[in-house]
């Protein structure tokens, strides 16, 4: 062979390096024939010269299919033409492009679903591996698809194709339901029992007697069935647990599988006990106790006189200890175990035990004899086992041996006599942790004991006592239940030998497989070397935990039955379920054959909305069946004739019609749609029209524009009309084409093209094309043709762009206005001096006049604009404006259009000088004096209805996510007014505007000053000459919650605008003044923020958002909103919320006390002395920095909006006179009595320990050597358990200064303990520990501290007879 040199200068075989150079053709095959694979692809990468009868044996082999039983087609064309599986053409000559991918779809052949390959093909069954490698798999299922673990389990989860086809063991698996390992490992062994299985088959359900649902017996029959004449391979589950009372959250329940055992067979003893059938055997009846129960006798002998007492207990199964307690080592073998079962222990010293004989205590022999043996022994190896040392259970991996075939001979002692005198017991008193199986215990056997096997050797004397060969006592092995995992949680499954043909297998969940001796015994479990008593903890955590042994006794050995010797009963289910899983077969192929794809249609009777549905057909329905079921889907029917009916393809996220399909009326959707997909990239349109009007066809390659048709004159945008263009027209054939659709003069026409959000383009270019422009499949664009002068101005300043501008920014919101009930106590304004109460009633009454009046004009303007618009549309959407009926900015606009935008300003403006008169008498222009005050700010629902405690954690965040909101306190009350403002100037300004003459339906829009503030310091509102659209009208609650004298006003609005522009607009609808009302944003869940800062935009709002007007006054500039909270250092709630108020910058906090008395006086019943309280900082739920009187807020102290402060009553005067002092909160433990004593405040003049100890000392009495102190955890009140805080607690640390660390206590509020070191925590049984617990973890609990965590009890498992668990009504 000639060799040349490769890229890395090694010599290669001159073939090779040709083979390198020839194009390869990469294939892409999808598998169609199961919805779950469909969106699974094969990827092969084959030579370009490959034949096509060599691809199919390649993807037969990618896909574990057998070859022959699929067809491969092309998957991007629209003939689906099939691949011919034995041609000898090339891939290149058979259409394949090299360096392109190729796209193929299996499908069915013949209508049959592809025949999973057999072992000897590489299948799916063995992963490609041979078939001793096959064999040999044991164990829990790998996760990496590795030996045992077919493609099919290459997930974790269960994949439906994994059960279509039986395994090649001929066995089938079971589903795990989520953690029901335990459940099938049980399962398949009874199914391979032939006594068990046999017997179930002989018993006859009775469907009038009991409900097939609920029937055990009838669940395990149906399943049995299925495991032996199922094609699956693996089926559910479900029903069996059903039938036990379980719901779907018992299959995340892990259990042990000899507890299963128990309860399981317990449960089919009474199901079998309540039915009564003439035919029901008496074998059937005592089923469990004939093959599963033996018997033993529990003696004590005395040594003395050789006085025996006794009883006999039954079982169902032998506990093997793997280690005995205390011991380095494990029994090595199940006969070590057994004879160390048997084996007497000596009750002497102590332990003696009291003769009946000798009336005295004597040296006894108390243990345990076999008496009889079970046709099936079951053997439970006790591997979970507790450590006393650290307290948790634990699972013994120890190793341990057992046989294939067992002797039992020499565990029966032969020599056993009866004493002639018994001691009866009512209780088994076993102490292997209940091991035995008490529910029958006698000194004598049943009837039925002597037809037993011969093994029962009581019924006679020891004379007479005839024993059966040796070999009547041998039992062979053949299941064992594997446990693989820790005491924590873990797997289970079972190996399990044939009877038919002596083969053992893995029964692993789904998963059934061959497997050898070599592999049972691999399940003994341990480690190669000893690491004395942990060393199970190295062992492997997979080992035997259940084994079952059948007596070897070939005249009851029993065979399984064949399907042709099964009862009559049998055959009949037989039959229904084949006919069950033929229909479940077939549903199965309609499924793998059924397109499923949304369906869309603009219903023309239910209020014109696009309605949204699924429409599932198959693909061998012609597009006219499917038109005629989307046609029922959507409900159509006396609405819009069938004819006037069609589908088309259809993009939901662009709004686009793809492509409409003439002509093909009779084509197969298979073909239409693609084929059969999981999901498809675009959507069905059902489309409707009128009789009189023709269907527009659809071309693919069109794009689709809406077409909004701009009035200047009208200054109205009218509703979108849709055409179809393509992306190569140019601009002067585009205008043409919406000519026709328009009826517009294409020689004047505008063409402005929005791209994006409020991104508008002017086609000006008359060549350039679409495509160009940036059209794509679905735009929207706005046409204006008119002789009007606005065409010669450009295109920014044309009033065209103004008017779509403000199409673009503006918003519409819903304004609820604060309630205005005659009952109130609320005034908007007070004259200064005071008015008298009649006098403030009657301006109550004026103004809620006026507000009534100004109602009713709204009303009538809206009527006016109604009547006086060519259209009654006002909802803005994409498709229709709100700008139909918007009054024109333009101050040229006819009389018409004007006249309701002017009357809506002069009405404004008399109703504030209305009010202004009514409220602030007939004086001046000013509404009150620096002393005004609002007695009666307006509280929200949340505010009125909860008291919480809103941290500053809290609003920093709220703030940070709202910029422009600020928390609304659940909390807030009447607060008295700060110092006034002279409105004068706002009104005056606004009215020397509106004469103006300009655009008086737009407001001016604030400049960003830089402050929260929309006045300066003189009061002036800050007003420009770029003015912003605004219009309201009356609105009426659909859900009725305005009622009761709410006013809601629906406004629509520029987003450009400024808050305080947007509160100045408000101001006529609210009655008051900005300065006098404030603005909350509602959220989804109701929550109210309140916005404000002035200086900012409503950009952060959106079409229909709700905003709540509540009366109260709005800051100023340099104000601040306060939450105040009262601090109570000893009670079980230390935080209360007591009021809102406000702080000004350059205020002293003597200042702010004394405004704050009167609100505490009202709102809170607190009638406090000002040298009596204090206030200090509140970080979360600590109190921090003391303020003193003099302090001044923004000087000495920082304040930010939504702060917080303490207000903490003091008992004295106060102590604090310096910032360099210190207030610390000390807290007394005393452990002889358990004991937390209350805080004291202690004041330090320096951060010294030394001064911390010796005031402690001072105010405890405990001796300054024997004082201790630590610093308290977490936040205030630094809550522990008096269980812990003795040893929990840094204790004395090593430190001279209160600043450094651990302690870094460098403010007040720090929390410390201190002790007297010589006091010994008080001794406590063991049920006032317990107590004392209880009433901590409840008094943490209640505060919020952590409480150790306590996992979930594990669920006890039950089978309910009755159908299920009745829960308690008082149970979580």
């Amino acid at each position: 062979m000639e060799m040349v040199p490769s890229e890395e200068n090694q010599l290669v075989p001159k073939e090779i390096e040709n083979a390198s150079e020839e194009p390869r053709v990469l294939c892409l095959v999808q598998d169609t024939t199961n919805a779950k694979t469909v969106n699974e692809r094969l990827t092969l990468n084959l030579p370009a010269s490959t034949t096509l009868s060599k691809l199919f044996e390649d993807v037969a082999h990618k896909a574990s299919y057998v070859n022959g039983t699929f067809d491969l087609a092309w998957g991007k064309t629209g003939d689906m033409g099939s691949l011919d599986p034995s041609s000898e053409m090339s891939l290149t000559e058979s259409g394949f492009e090299p360096g392109k991918r190729n796209f193929l779809q299996l499908t069915d052949k013949d209508g049959e679903q592809p025949q999973i390959a057999s072992d000897e093909s590489g299948t799916a069954g063995s992963s490609g591996l041979d078939d001793s490698s096959q064999e040999r798999f044991i164990g829990p299922l790998p996760r990496d698809g590795t030996v045992g673990c077919s493609s099919d389990y290459s997930s974790p989860s269960y994949s439906y194709s994994s059960i279509l086809n039986k395994s090649d063991t001929g066995y089938v698996g079971l589903v795990n339901q989520a953690m029901t390992c335990y459940l099938n490992s049980l399962l398949q062994t009874l199914f391979m029992t032939p006594e068990f299985r046999n017997a179930l088959y002989n018993w006859e359900f009775e469907e009038s007697e009991e409900d097939p649902v609920t029937s055990i017996p009838y669940q395990l029959q149906r399943l049995f069935l299925l495991l032996q004449t199922s094609k699956k391979r693996a089926i559910e589950t479900t029903d069996v647990t059903r039938s036990f009372g379980w719901d779907s959250s018992e299959a995340w329940q892990q259990h042990d599988v000899q507890e299963l055992c128990r309860v399981m067979f317990d449960a089919l003893e009474q199901k079998w006990k309540q039915t009564e059938q003439q035919q029901f055997s008496p074998l059937t009846a005592d089923l469990i106790n004939q093959l599963y129960q033996g018997k033993l006798k529990d003696y004590v002998r005395c040594l003395e006189c050789g006085y025996e007492s006794w009883r006999i207990d039954t079982y169902l199964d032998i506990p093997l200890v793997i280690r005995p307690f205390g011991a380095s080592q494990a029994y090595g073998s199940v006969e070590e175990a057994l004879q160390a079962f048997v084996q007497p222990e000596t009750l002497d010293g102590a332990n003696q035990y009291f003769c009946e004989r000798c009336k005295k205590k004597c040296d006894a022999r108390k243990g345990l004899r076999f008496l009889h043996f079970p046709y099936l022994l079951t053997l439970q190896l006790k591997r979970f086992d507790f450590d006393y040392t650290t307290m948790h259970r634990i699972k013994l991996n120890d190793r341990m041996s057992f046989p294939e075939e067992l002797d039992m001979g020499p565990f029966i002692d032969v020599e056993d006599e009866k004493s002639p005198q018994t001691e009866s017991c009512t209780d088994s008193g076993a102490e292997n942790e209940g091991s035995c199986h008490s529910d029958q215990m006698s000194n004598d056997f049943s009837a039925d004991d002597g037809v037993d096997e011969g093994i029962c050797l009581d019924s006679a004397s020891s004379t007479e006592r005839v024993l059966k060969p040796k070999s009547s006592l041998t039992f062979e092995l053949f299941s064992v239940m594997v446990h693989s995992g820790s005491a924590a949680g873990g797997h289970y499954y079972a190996c399990i030998k044939s009877f038919s043909d002596g083969q053992w297998y893995s029964f692993n969940d789904q998963h059934v497989s061959k497997i050898t001796q070599e592999d049972i015994r691999k399940t003994y479990g341990g480690s190669l070397g000893s690491r004395g008593y942990y060393s199970s903890a190295f062992a492997s955590s997979t080992n035997a935990y259940m084994l079952i042994y059948r007596l070897k006794d070939p005249s009851r050995n029993a065979k399984y039955l064949d399907c042709d010797d099964f009862p009559e009963h049998i055959k009949h289910l037989v039959q229904r379920e084949k006919e069950s899983e033929e229909q479940e077969k077939r549903q199965r192929e309609i499924e793998r054959n059924t397109c499923k794809i949304k369906l869309f249609c603009m219903h023309p009777v239910k209020m014109m909305a696009m309605m949204e549905n699924k429409l599932e057909v198959h693909k061998d329905k012609t597009l006219r069946e499917a038109t005629e079921m989307a046609y029922k889907l959507m409900e159509l029917d006396g609405v819009v004739p069938l004819d006037c009916c069609r589908l088309v393809k259809y993009d939901e996220f662009h709004e686009y019609l793809e492509r409409s399909y003439e002509g093909e009326d009779d084509t197969p959707m298979g073909l239409l749609l693609g084929g059969v997909k999981s999901s498809y990239m675009f959507d069905l349109l059902l489309e409707t029209r009128r009789a009189e009007q023709v269907f527009q066809p659809y071309k693919p390659g069109e794009v689709m524009v809406k077409v909004h048709v701009v009035d200047l004159k009208s200054d109205t945008i009218a509703p979108p009309v849709s055409i179809r263009a393509y992306l190569n027209q140019s601009i002067t054939e585009f205008k043409q084409l919406i000519a026709q659709a328009t009826e517009l003069s294409a020689e004047t026409m505008r063409v402005v093209l929005e791209r994006c959000y409020n991104d508008l383009r002017l086609l000006y270019v008359p060549n350039k094309t679409l495509k160009a422009e940036g059209f794509f499949r679905s735009n929207k664009v706005f046409v204006e043709s008119s002789e009007s002068p606005d065409h010669q101005v450009t295109f920014t300043d044309s009033l065209l762009w103004k008017l779509l501008d403000r199409h673009g920014n503006t918003i519409r919101l819903f304004v609820s206005l604060p309630v205005q009930s005659p009952g109130t106590n609320r005034t908007i304004c007070q004259k200064v001096g005071g008015d008298t109460e009649e006098g403030s009633k009657g301006n109550r009454n004026s103004v809620e006049a006026i507000l009534e009046e100004s109602t009713e004009k709204l009303k009538n303007l809206s009527l006016q604009q109604q009547q006086g618009s060519s259209t009654s549309d006002s909802q803005k959407s994409s498709d229709t404006s709100d700008f139909e009926h918007i009054e024109s900015p333009s101050p040229s606009q006819e009389p018409d259009s004007s006249s309701v935008s002017a009357v809506v300003a002069v009405d404004n403006r008399e109703l504030e000088n209305r009010i202004r008169a009514a409220s602030g008498g007939s004086g001046g222009g000013a509404y009150s004096d620096p002393e005004t005050q609002f007695p009666g700010e307006e509280r929200s629902d949340s505010e009125v209805n909860n008291d919480r405690s809103t941290s500053s954690v809290d609003s920093d965040i709220l703030s940070s996510s709202h910029s422009s909101d600020t928390l609304c306190n659940a909390d807030s009350g009447p607060i008295q007014l700060a110092n006034g403002l002279d409105s004068h100037s706002i009104t005056s300004s606004r009215r020397s505007k509106a004469n103006e003459g300009k655009k008086e339906t737009w407001d001016t829009a604030e400049e960003d000053s830089g402050t929260d503030s929309e006045y300066d310091e003189n009061g002036k509102s800050k007003a420009e000459s770029y003015y912003l659209y605004f219009r309201a009208e009356p609105y009426a609650q659909e859900d009725g919650s305005g009622e009761g004298g709410q006013k809601c006003v629906l406004v629509h609005v520029d987003k450009r605008i400024t808050l305080s522009a947007f509160k100045q607009n408000l101001e006529p609808f609210v009655g008051v003044t900005s300065t006098q009302f404030k603005v909350f944003r509602v959220y989804a869940n109701n929550q109210e923020f309140e916005s404000v800062r002035l200086n900012e935009t409503l950009s952060s709002f959106s079409d229909d958002n709700k905003i709540t007007i509540r009366l109260g006054r709005a800051l100023k500039k340099g104000e601040y909103r306060v939450k105040v909270y009262q601090l109570l250092v000893n009670d079980a709630e230390p935080c209360k919320f007591l009021v809102d108020t406000v702080f000004a910058k350059g205020m002293t906090v003597k200042q702010s006390k004394e405004e704050l008395m009167p609100q505490l006086k009202d709102q809170c019943k607190l009638d406090l002395n000002i040298d009596k309280f204090r206030l200090r900082k509140k970080t979360w739920k600590n109190p921090g920095t003391v303020f003193l009187d003099y302090h001044v807020y923004e000087e000495d102290i920082n304040i930010s909006s939504n702060w917080e402060v303490f207000l903490e009553v003091l008992d004295g005067p106060e102590k604090m006179k310096s910032m360099s002092q210190l207030a610390v909160l000390t807290r007394r433990w005393t452990p002889a009595q358990m004991k937390l004593e209350p805080f004291q405040e202690v004041v330090l003049e320096s951060s010294s320990v030394e001064e911390l100890k010796e005031t402690l000392s001072e105010i405890s009495g405990i001796p300054l050597e024997n004082l201790e102190f630590a610093k308290g955890r977490g936040t205030f009140p630094c809550d522990i358990s008096v269980l812990e805080i003795h040893q929990d607690l840094d204790w004395n640390p090593k430190v001279s200064t209160l600043n450094v660390w651990p302690l870094y206590i460098c403010d007040d509020g720090a929390v410390v303990f201190y002790r007297d070191s010589t006091e010994e925590p008080m001794e406590q049984s063991e049920d006032e520990r317990n107590e004392l617990m209880k009433k901590e973890s409840s008094r943490l609990l209640k505060t919020g501290h952590r409480v150790s965590y306590s996992p979930r009890k594990e669920k006890a498992l039950k089978i309910y007879l009755d159908g299920g668990p009745v829960k308690d009504p008082g149970q979580d």
